[in-house]
This record gives C-alpha cells, sequence and structure tokens, in this order.
C-alpha cells in the first residue's frame, strides 16, 4: 500500500468479499506501485481435493 492510513478501508472492502475467518493477510507501506497504483494485493488459496 501507498498510505497504510487506508488499511481499515481495505478490510471493510475485504469483508465484503470473505467471510470469516478471513484469510490471512500482512500490509506494508510503499513509496509508489507501478501506473500509479494505491494498492498490490498478493492471494494463496487451498483447492479442496476432488479425489
Amino acid at each position: 500500500m501507498t498510505d497504510l492510513s487506508q488499511f481499515a478501508t481495505v478490510n471493510e472492502i475485504m469483508s465484503q468479499y470473505f467471510v470469516e475467518p478471513y484469510p490471512a493477510r500482512a500490509a506494508v507501506q510503499v513509496s509508489a506501485l507501478p501506473r500509479a497504483s494505491q494498492i498490490e494485493i498478493d492471494g494463496v488459496m487451498e483447492v479442496p481435493s476432488t479425489h
């Protein structure tokens, strides 16, 4: 994120797409991101076995 003071907004938006328990996450503030983005998100998922 380019502004950690917006972390509460990110949590609010995330709660509209995920339910508790929320996915683990970390936040780091950086001075700039490509293409003037304000936030970059990485995700890790577990896909249930179909066997």
